[in-house]
This record gives structure tokens, C-alpha cells and sequence, in this order.
């Protein structure tokens, strides 16, 4: 089949410093119409700048160097500026990374779908109404003529990202180009996205070029992939032969990097080091530095390509001497063993680190002349939960339902409406500021974006400094100046970072070293508790390995507790001893990880759970689809909070809140359809 879009030996410079840093050098790729083509690598390898450049949209300091860019036939990058308007949004589509930086905030959704329209169709007045109003309905956005009217920031990340889908849509393109378009997404969402993407392009007989670094996302609807490193290709397969068989080390490290439940007691494979820097010249193999299985010639050649079978290729020295069996095998057998968990039996005071009990955090709704309160957002409405001395607790359900409010409630950083939470059984409403201050020291909390937490203007010592001094623990005396520094040093090796970087800005680290960043930042005062709010969220998964078997690592050091706030459910398999759902404000399920993740009894932990991707080859999975979205925790339900998408509903659940069903001594949850005092489902019909 002839090829919709064809790329060859594309390089790319940015002149930003004194060298030109190659930011795609030489890659190579062909798409044909209909098919998905995953793009896969972590950050900084030259995905995104390889979309930008089929778009050229290439920042002010980038160039095309050299190359071909072929849109079924027609030389992309001989068109002049004003024929290359007429190409993008019209026969490319574009999904951006991040919907809230690409809307535009003061503009309403369907002015914004309007002017795509406009630009690139005939369509005027009613018609192009009509025409919105179709796309919005097609992308599942509910109530569609109400929402037309309404602005980005009243919409949640998954309807932003539906809106951005929309618009890429618009005109019908015979190339959709999706930048990591479910990173940050919950997991119901994702499925909804990846749904809706494929049944567009069965319609549309739509190419896609997915750009991400999640490999389930890569399983679920790819038909061939590529992997790119440091700017250049470095492996392509179809679907079943990269995930049975990969070929390059990079590929494999990428698999052995997942976290998994089967990995629980060991270290997840990291690769080592960072990404080499594009600004100099290559005279070998580019993941030489990083790879166990390097010798002298992969330093000093340039791998040839080998092809592994018709359909697979690979750029690397090892073949054909080496199966790729035999590489797997080598791969998996470097893998560490971590020291047995923390016992900690049952919830006895004797061991309870925290206990929130009926804890509810309301935000008032001010209206009218006079501000007064016409309502409440119930944000977090009668949580319970408890964790002991070195246990993790996994807190998960979608955006929105008060997961990370939980988190903020417990560190006092926000007022807590009613409720009891205490730690070490002192119960924190009752402290006076001063009191609150000295106790925080045993509780500390690690936000979800490092870069947004940690100050540009302060150098790492300073940050870490200021947290201890802030709550008592530094000294500026000069007989202990020498003794707290040399503290600060040992806590940036213990989060495997040099000591000299406690001298640099947060810029100059990448997102993987300013998240441990923080985390060095909260262990410096020594706290036995740990508030992670999405710590591995949006990060490549070596750098998310590397972040996990950190946690790992300290808890077991330190025994430090955990209260993990997330979606991702792989990291809550590896890391999570107990597992709290969240929906709505509520808690709906909790329990051990095995008991909740291998047998959910809530209707909401099994749609959440069946939306995970799979990436293992041979596995299958059936999406439980929910309709509609989150109620608005302004105007709750009566009932069950989960009734209006509930697959199993029945008349008691629209009036009376479930009671607690239990099943074990550790496992329950909230829902119609069991018994309050047995595991037996309930039949009320």
C-alpha cells in the first residue's frame, strides 16, 4: 500500500547555544492510510520536535536542516508559509500535549471549533452551528448545545482534551497527529479517548502518528511502532513482534522498567544516566553509555540496520550474533532484590501512625450582591482512613473526586470543615499554629508538579534549608553549620543525587532529579509520614522507576508511611499495601491491593480497574463503559453518589446511601448490590 506520509533522513537543528543541538538527526518513517503509528521514547529523544516539524511549527530557534516530508505525494516542506496554512488543521490534524495551554481561555469551545471551520471550509452561520454541535456530540462532550457557550476552564482535563480532538477534527484530515494525547489523564478517561480515536479513524480512514512514552496506550491501538532515542530510530516493529520479542537493550529496559505486582519485593530495572547531549557529533552506537551489553565497537561504529524479520528492525551491534530470546534472557536476570516488607498486622493504636475518621471538607458557593453561601461544594464528604507505621496506602478514582483535598485536608494547608485526623493519636485540630508547626515535622506532603513547588529563584541548598528552618530543625549557629550541611549532603546522595547540585537552580535538573528534589526537601526534617500527590505523574517509566524504587528504598531505611494519591494503577500494584477508591468525596471501597484489585465488588473500582491498558501480548480486556460524567460535587445526588452511571442500578440506590458491606477483616465497601453483613450479592429487583 502506498504511503499517506513519508519521512526521510529528516534532521532538525535548535541554535541555542554554541553548538546546534540535533534534535531529530536522520529519521526515517512511513505511515499509510488507516493505520496508527506509535512514536515511542522518553522525553527529550525528539518525538514532539518530529511533529512540529511535519507541522512546521518549529520554535524560532529551530531549522530544517535536511530531508523530506512527503504528504501523499506532495513535498511538505517545498510549500510556501501560506499553502502550508491551508495543510494544517485541514489535511493534519494536530492533538497538543497539554489542551489547557493550547484553548484559548477567553474564548468559549465553540467559537474556537468555529474558527478552524472558517479557516478551512465553506461553512458559515447555522451550518457551521450545525457542524459543531455534530463534532462535540461525536467526541462524547454530554449536553453539547449548553456546553457550545461554555470556556475551557469549565471543563474538566478529559472534556478539554475531547474539545482539542474536536477541533483536529474538524475539517476530516487524513493525518492526525496525537502528542501524548492521555498523559495526566485518569485511566476511565483514557479509555474513553483511545475509544473515540478508534472509531474516528474507522469512519474517516484517518492515519494516526500517537506520540507517547505509555506502552499499554501503545498495546491498545497501534498497529506498528517506533522507537526513538537521542534523535534517531532505533528500532521498528508491527504490534505483536515488539511486545513479544523486543530487540534493542533500550526497548527491553523500557519493559523491565514497568511496574508490576510480580516485582513487589524486587528493584525495577532503571537505565542509567540520562540522554546523551544532541549537540555533539555521534561516532558509534548512541545508547552505548547507557548499555549492558556495549563493547568497543558499539563506541566507535555506527550500527547498521539488521533486520530481525520482515516487519522488524532493529539498529544495533548485538544482532545478528545474539536472539533476541537470548537478549530477554540477559535482561531480565539483572534485576535486584529489595529487603522483605514492613510487618505491620492489624490496626492496633499500638501501631496506627494516622487515623482520619468522617473527615469532610466543604467550599462554600458565594452568590448575589452580598456573597452569602447558596451552597457547597462537598469536595471531600465523610472520608475514613488509616494507615500504620511503614504501610503504603493507595488513595485512586478520577480527577476530581477530592483526592488530593484528602492530602491537603490531613497537612492543614487547607480548613477542614469537620472530622478528626491524628497522628501518633494527637488529634491536629486542637493544635494552636505553633503547636501545628512543630508537629508537621513528623508529616510532609510531596506535590504533584516538583517544578511548580520548588522556588527558581533558590538554589537546592536554600530550598532544603528553608523547610528545616521553617520548622525547627536548622541551626544557623556556626558550631552546627558544618553538621546540618553535611546532613543536606547525605540526604541528596540518599535520593541519588550528587552533592554538588544542592549549588544549582531547579531549571537545571531534569523532571525525574526535581522530583527527588522534593522529596529530599520533605525527608529533611525526618517525618515518619509522606503525602505523595502523583509522584510519578507524566514521567517517562525509567524515571518513574527510578522515582519508585527510591520510595522503596526509604521506606524500608526510614520505615516511613506512605498515603500515595494517584491513577495509576500499575504503581499501585507495586508499591500499595492497602487500597482506599475514591468517588465523588467518598470512599467507596477499600482493602488490601490484592483483595480490591483482584476482586473490586463496587461497580465503579471494576469500571476503573477493566479501563487499564494491557500491554502483556496475548491478553485481553473488556471495558466496562460509564456513561455520562462525574456528578458536580456542588450538587451531589441523593442515593448512592455513583447511581446517575452506575451499570447495576436499582430503585434503593437512587434514594438511601449504601451502608458498609464487608468481606474480610480488611476488605469493604459501599454499595446496594451486597448484604451489610455478608459478601452474597443482594437481589432487590
Amino acid at each position: 500500500m502506498t504511503a499517506l506520509l513519508e519521512i526521510n533522513e529528516l534532521k532538525v537543528q535548535l541554535h541555542t547555544g554554541r553548538q546546534p543541538v540535533r534534535a531529530v538527526d536522520g529519521l526515517s518513517l512511513a505511515i499509510r492510510p488507516g493505520e496508527t503509528f506509535a512514536l515511542l521514547g522518553e522525553s527529550g529523544c525528539g518525538k514532539s520536535m518530529t511533529a512540529l516539524s511535519i507541522m512546521r511549527l518549529l520554535p524560532e530557534a529551530g531549522e530544517i536542516t535536511h530531508g523530506s516530508i512527503c504528504l501523499n505525494g506532495d513535498e511538505l516542506l517545498a510549500l510556501p508559509e501560506s499553502a502550508m496554512r491551508e495543510v494544517r488543521g485541514n489535511r493534519i490534524g494536530m492533538i497538543f500535549q497539554e489542551p489547557m495551554l493550547s484553548l484559548n481561555p477567553v474564548m468559549t469551545t465553540g467559537a474556537q471549533i468555529e474558527e478552524v471551520l472558517l479557516q478551512h471550509s465553506n461553512l458559515r452561520g447555522a451550518a457551521a452551528q450545525t457542524r459543531i454541535l455534530e463534532l462535540l456530540r461525536q467526541v462524547g462532550i454530554p449536553d453539547p448545545a449548553r456546553r457550545i457557550k461554555e470556556y475551557p476552564f469549565q471543563f474538566s482535563g478529559g472534556m478539554k482534551q475531547r474539545v482539542m480532538i474536536a477541533m483536529a477534527l474538524a475539517s476530516k484530515p487524513e493525518l492526525l497527529i496525537a502528542d501524548e494525547p492521555t498523559t495526566a489523564l485518569d485511566v476511565t478517561i483514557q479509555a474513553q479517548v483511545l475509544d473515540l480515536m478508534r472509531n474516528l479513524q474507522r469512519q474517516e480512514n484517518m492515519a494516526i502518528l500517537l506520540i507517547t512514552h505509555d506502552l499499554g496506550v501503545v498495546a491498545e491501538i497501534a498497529q506498528r511502532i517506533a522507537v526513538m532515542y537521542a534523535g534517531e530510530i532505533i528500532e521498528t516493529a508491527d504490534q505483536e513482534s515488539f511486545f513479544q520479542s523486543p530487540a534493542h537493550p533500550y526497548s527491553h529496559k523500557l519493559f523491565a522498567a514497568l511496574p508490576t505486582r510480580k516485582k513487589r519485593n524486587q528493584k525495577l530495572i532503571v537505565i542509567q544516566g540520562n540522554v546523551p547531549a544532541l549537540s555533539h557529533v555521534f561516532t558509534g552506537c548512541r545508547f552505548a553509555d547507557r548499555c549492558d551489553h556495549a563493547w568497543e565497537k558499539c563506541h566507535k561504529i555506527i550500527p547498521p540496520w539488521v533486520e530481525i524479520s520482515p516487519q522488524h528492525r532493529v539498529r544495533c551491534h548485538l544482532y545478528p550474533e545474539h536472539s533476541v530470546e537470548a537478549l530477554s534472557d540477559i535482561a531480565h536476570a539483572t534485576t535486584d532484590n529489595l529487603p522483605a516488607s514492613v510487618d505491620a498486622p492489624g490496626l492496633d493504636s499500638d501501631n496506627l501512625l494516622l487515623n482520619v475518621n468522617d473527615l469532610k471538607v466543604h467550599f462554600p458557593v458565594h452568590k448575589g450582591l452580598f456573597k452569602r453561601a447558596a451552597g457547597y461544594v462537598k469536595a471531600v464528604d465523610g472520608v475514613s482512613l488509616q494507615i500504620n507505621h511503614g504501610r503504603t496506602l493507595a488513595l485512586v478514582g478520577e480527577s476530581g473526586c477530592g483526592k488530593t483535598t484528602v492530602g491537603k485536608g490531613i497537612m492543614q494547608l487547607i480548613t477542614v470543615t469537620s472530622g478528626s485526623i491524628r497522628v501518633q493519636d494527637e488529634e491536629l485540630s486542637k493544635l494552636n499554629r505553633k503547636q501545628l508547626l512543630k508537629k508537621r515535622t513528623e508529616f510532609q506532603i510531596i506535590f504533584q508538579d516538583p517544578y511548580s513547588s520548588l522556588n527558581p529563584r533558590m538554589r537546592i541548598i536554600e530550598i532544603i534549608k528553608e523547610g528545616m528552618q521553617a520548622l525547627g530543625r536548622y541551626s544557623d549557629k556556626l558550631s552546627t553549620q558544618k553538621k546540618n550541611e553535611h546532613n543536606i549532603d547525605t540526604l541528596l546522595m540518599q535520593v541519588g543525587l550528587p552533592v554538588e547540585a544542592k549549588w544549582r537552580y531547579p531549571h537545571e535538573f531534569s523532571g525525574g532529579q526535581r522530583q527527588r528534589i522534593a522529596i529530599a526537601r520533605a525527608l529533611a526534617v525526618n517525618p515518619q509520614l509522606l503525602i505523595c500527590d502523583e509522584p510519578t505523574s507524566a514521567l517517562d517509566v525509567s524515571v518513574q522507576a527510578q522515582i519508585l524504587n527510591l520510595l522503596k528504598t526509604l521506606q524500608q531505611e526510614r520505615k516511613l508511611a506512605y498515603l500515595l494519591i494517584t491513577h495509576n494503577i500499575a504503581v499501585v500494584d507495586y508499591l500499595a499495601d492497602e487500597v482506599a477508591v475514591m468517588y465523588l468525596g467518598r470512599i467507596v471501597e477499600n482493602g488490601r491491593t490484592e483483595e480490591v484489585l483482584d476482586a473490586p465488588k463496587h461497580p465503579y473500582t471494576q469500571a476503573l480497574l477493566s479501563a487499564v491498558p494491557i500491554y502483556e501480548p496475548g491478553t485481553q480486556r473488556e471495558v466496562i463503559r460509564l456513561q455520562g460524567e462525574p456528578p458536580s460535587p456542588a450538587d451531589v445526588p441523593q442515593g448512592c453518589y455513583f447511581h446517575p452511571r452506575c451499570p447495576h442500578v436499582m430503585p434503593i440506590c437512587r434514594e438511601i446511601y449504601p451502608a458498609t458491606s464487608r468481606f474480610s477483616a480488611t476488605h469493604t465497601t459501599y454499595c446496594h448490590l451486597y448484604h451489610s453483613v455478608s459478601q452474597e450479592p443482594q437481589d432487590f429487583q
